[in-house]
């Protein structure tokens, strides 16, 4: 592999890595924000939940400007986006202006989600292209993790309730800056070049990314078959009977990925853990405990997930939601119900155990397969929009959940809240065993067929797809 395909798959990580920080980097900063500013349980839903607004417009708009403009200008675009985002919440006078600046950086966040991995996918030779656009699936969970290790870190050397959270927001435009200038020293994907009619400098940069003569013949190869299947793919209607199946299938599993709680639960764990009885620098930690985990199985699913199937990793993960949903519902009725609210330092050692296999779960499971998931059972005409589908109805749940999450906790407590996604977790069992089709081994071309079909000449098999979070 030559140098510059790697710094240039690094380069779109670290855009992933940013992703993944913003993600989490509002957990640490909830208490504080309720007080500088005196948030109500639904301000401070609001306050957290604009960032996704932002990345549901981000993932949506993002396509059309890449195609345009090109994949590095829009990153570069994403960049500026995350330094604002950065900088605006660390110096926000008050919670309008802090939720202008989340917006913003949501907006990156979103698009980033689309560009990111395309970025990687069209830049990198075929031969190393999956472990390549793993890597920023890799770099978000490495983010989050980041993101909790750094809040800790700032809580425990900064030490004044009073500016630790404007530190949390401000950290991240080192990384953002970083990215910006990493993007300066790597070019525009070839595929964009030649689908833009500039083939000369397109065969420039294979030339520069391939190690051999044949190596790039076969990238100029792929990319001109591409291209051609690609050129009826906007003519194709895409909400039409024929692939109401796909459609649901997309729907629903973005969906049950956000209803177990994931997002609300990454963005409020220290809050969880000190309302389970956890001291304020223990809850911190025991983030950093769970960021450790979701990295630690993510990895593990998916260096089995062509092994094992799709379909057998989303019933282990969905019987791990349930195990640790019950368990911690159960947990949250006997202290908030049982002993009056009285919670102390075994009941937080106990959340921190069900907040641990929770997030195993998730990682093993949906972490690990939703992307993929979807990436495969959309015939190749329709597989940008399918994709995009599927993003959508991942943000807006996660918007939802992280919203509500506040309130519902503060009026009705947590083992409500708890219980609410314990219910929608046996809907994802029954879905997996009942509906979820198997996609392990099968090729692009065949999926159809499997799924039931009616197959379309115009489709000539798939080119590489996003991963996210």
């Amino acid at each position: 592999m030559k140098p510059l395909v790697l710094r240039s798959a690094l380069v779109a990580s670290l855009g992933g890595l940013i992703f993944g920080f913003d993600t989490a980097v509002i957990s640490g900063t909830t208490e504080a924000l309720k007080a500088q500013f005196s948030l109500s349980d639904s301000a401070l839903g609001w306050a957290v939940g604009v960032a996704l607004l932002g990345t549901i417009l981000g993932a949506l708009t993002a396509g059309q400007p890449a195609d345009r403009f090109g994949r590095k200008k829009v990153l570069f675009v994403i960049g500026i986006l995350y330094v604002l985002g950065a900088l605006g919440t660390a110096f926000a006078p008050n919670i309008l202006v802090l939720s202008i600046f989340r917006f913003l950086g949501g907006i990156g966040v979103g698009a980033a989600s689309v560009c990111a991995p395309i970025y990687t996918a069209e830049i990198a030779p075929a031969k190393v292209r999956g472990r390549l656009v793993g890597l920023v699936q890799f770099n978000i969970v490495l983010g989050i993790l980041l993101a909790y290790l750094s809040n800790y870190l700032i809580r425990i050397i900064i030490n004044d309730e009073a500016t630790d959270w404007r530190w949390m927001f401000g950290v991240m435009a080192v990384p953002a800056a970083i990215f910006l200038a990493m993007l300066m020293t790597v070019p525009e994907t070839p595929r964009w070049l030649m689908a833009n009619g500039r083939d000369e400098e397109g065969r420039e940069v294979i030339g520069r990314l391939t190690q051999t003569r044949e190596e790039a013949d076969l990238q100029i190869q792929e990319i001109d078959a591409s291209l051609a299947s690609a050129a009826n793919a906007p003519s194709v209607p895409f909400f039409v009977k024929e692939h109401r199946k796909v459609i649901l299938l997309a729907f629903t599993i973005a969906m049950f990925n956000q209803m177990s709680g994931i997002n609300a639960i990454l963005y409020y764990a220290p809050e969880v853990m000190k309302k389970a009885g956890a001291s304020t620098d223990a809850a911190f930690l025991m983030s950093v405990a769970v960021g450790f985990m979701n990295l630690v199985a993510t990895m593990t699913a998916l260096t089995v997930i062509d092994k094992i199937g799709r379909k057998r990793l989303m019933t282990i993960g969905s019987i791990g939601y349930l195990i640790s949903l019950g368990f911690l519902s159960g947990l949250m009725f006997y202290y908030e119900k049982g002993k009056g609210g009285a919670f102390d330092s075994t009941s937080s050692i106990l959340v921190l155990i069900g907040l641990l296999v929770f997030i195993a779960a998730h990682a093993f499971g949906q972490g690990a397969v939703i992307w993929v998931f979807i990436s495969e059972i959309f015939p190749n005409r329709i597989r940008g929009r399918g994709q995009s589908l599927g993003s959508l109805t991942h943000w807006v749940f996660a918007w939802l959940t992280s919203t509500f999450f506040p309130p519902i906790i503060g009026a009705l407590g947590g083992g409500v809240a708890f219980a609410i996604f314990f219910v929608f977790m046996i809907g994802q069992l029954f879905w997996v065993l009942r509906v979820m089709p198997e996609t392990k081994g099968v090729p692009l071309e065949e999926m159809e067929a499997k799924l039931g079909l009616t197959h379309d000449p115009r489709d000539t098999g798939g080119g590489p797809t996003p991963v996210m979070h």
